[in-house]
């Protein structure tokens, strides 16, 4: 544990969890403070699910030790957010260090508005009209945790089509399917037709462990007209921080601009 003159210094810092045996990171976390030995020695912490606690689990029951480093220290809280969120959207991106934040269930702060984008993707963003209204025969499908960028002109698609939690009622009015990145709108499907498929809850969720039921499209895209009425226009200006929905409606989107 840090002592009192240490912690002063600290100020705000970003640390990583790491594996003792392979000396690689396992988690990325903002702490103030004695937050970063927190989750080893925490014992209300142990019976949670999700990956963080599994890693500190198997390490303990090998008869090892969690390692902590500093990566940067002395600062303020915004400052070690970004950091953080830096971190976390650089290592998820390339696929070989992606399991170094196995154990972050979410993005860092402004991981969607700020995170990790190509040039031309930063351009579209700042250029980009917002979207003020959508047809009541369309859905907004969020693409963040699905969409693996560089992996195929199929990839929007394949990371929109599956598999969400939908009504019959909400199935019947869809028509067309908005794919949103970021806060952009980089595609439109038109939807052909529905199909259900078995789903489990994420890590995390209380539910986790059971599975449910859920439903794809099979679909093509928009014809241009649709298109034009939607595609590269951003809900951004709308989403606040914390808003956490994949689908979003009309009427939520709605909501949004209100608020």
């Amino acid at each position: 544990m840090f002592d009192t003159k240490t912690i002063e210094h600290l100020k705000y810092y970003v640390y990583l969890l790491i594996d003792p045996i392979t000396d690689e990171p396992f988690y990325v976390g903002k702490g103030l403070g004695n937050r970063v030995f927190y989750h080893v020695n925490n014992p209300l912490q142990i019976d949670i699910v999700n990956s963080k606690h599994e890693e500190i689990k198997r390490i303990k029951s090998e008869g090892n030790q969690v390692k902590h480093l500093i990566v940067r220290h002395g600062l303020t809280e915004s400052n070690a957010l970004e950091i953080e969120s830096a971190l976390i959207d650089t290592f998820k991106f390339i696929p070989k260090f992606e399991h170094y934040v196995r154990g972050n269930i979410q993005g860092g702060v402004n991981s969607i508005e700020k995170g990790l984008m190509t040039v031309n993707e930063v351009i579209r963003l700042y250029n980009a009209e917002p979207l003020n209204e959508i047809e009541e025969n369309c859905v907004i499908i969020n693409i963040n945790k699905t969409y693996d960028r560089g992996s195929g002109e199929n990839a929007i698609y394949q990371a929109t089509k599956e598999i969400w939690d939908i009504t019959e009622y909400r199935r019947n009015r869809i028509e067309f399917v908005l794919s949103e990145y970021k806060g952009l709108i980089v595609e439109v499907f038109k939807v052909e037709s529905w199909y259900s498929k078995e789903r489990g809850y994420n890590k995390g969720a209380k539910k986790y462990g059971k599975t449910y039921l859920g439903y794809g499209f099979e679909g093509t895209i928009a014809e241009q007209n649709i298109k034009e009425k939607y595609i590269n226009k951003t809900i951004s200006p709308f989403k606040k921080r914390g808003f956490a929905s994949v689908l979003i409606f009309p009427e939520t989107l709605q909501k949004l601009k209100n608020n």
